[in-house]
């Protein structure tokens, strides 16, 4: 049995749990106690000593890093679809958009969902341009494409997908990006889907 180290609140918690879902395998949820600072306990960073959740553990495999455990699952429970290791191409621009997720995405829509939801000081502005520029170019290639990457789904989606799902919570208006809006909506009528309070639901707007 698969156990995630998991917080509720976490969007790179809930891509994990989301591509989970997406694949119909069974896990554990262990809820990592934040506001205790059970990540920072010894326990917790002998799995992961950059004290951050997700952690998954499979068997004697253990995975910390959203990104990273969105790789293993789609390698060990996928296929080639959501991970393309046959194609070089198409396996570069996956990882491209990975490392956009732990980037751009982490310093734009999460930076302002720290803000705006839990208080947490930063850059603001800084953060809104981050957004400005980078919900610009999703927009342009879902304007060209249904998805991140090739014709269909791929774990590209579902790394950048759940920051800019909780923009609401962030106050970030989603109404100049129609593209943006529809593969949300896209992958919000996949079966499996699970989300978390917060996130954009065109029933709302």
């Amino acid at each position: 049995m698969i156990t995630l180290y998991d917080v509720d609140a976490s969007g790179n918690c809930h891509k994990v749990r989301l591509f989970l879902s997406l694949l119909d395998v069974e896990y554990a949820s262990r809820p990592v106690n934040l506001m205790e600072g059970e990540h920072n306990l010894a326990p917790f960073l002998q799995m992961n000593p950059f004290a951050q959740v997700p952690v998954l553990v499979d068997g004697d495999v253990l995975v910390r890093d959203s990104q990273a455990i969105l790789v293993y699952l789609a390698q060990q429970y996928g296929n080639q679809d959501w991970l393309p290791t046959h194609d070089p191409n198409g396996m570069a621009q996956i990882m491209a958009w990975l490392s956009t997720a732990a980037n751009e995405v982490a310093r734009g829509p999460n930076d302002l969902r720290l803000h705006y939801k839990f208080g947490r000081q930063l850059d603001l502005a800084a953060a809104g341009q981050t957004c400005e520029r980078l919900y610009g170019i999703v927009e342009q290639q879902l304007q060209a494409s249904d998805w991140l990457v090739g014709d269909h789904i791929t774990i590209a989606d579902i790394a950048v997908y759940p920051y800019i799902a909780l923009s609401p919570e962030g106050q970030i208006d989603l109404v100049p990006y129609p593209g943006l809006r529809q593969w949300l909506e896209r992958i919000q009528a996949l079966p499996g889907y699970v989300g978390m309070p917060g996130m954009y639901s065109a029933a709302e707007q």
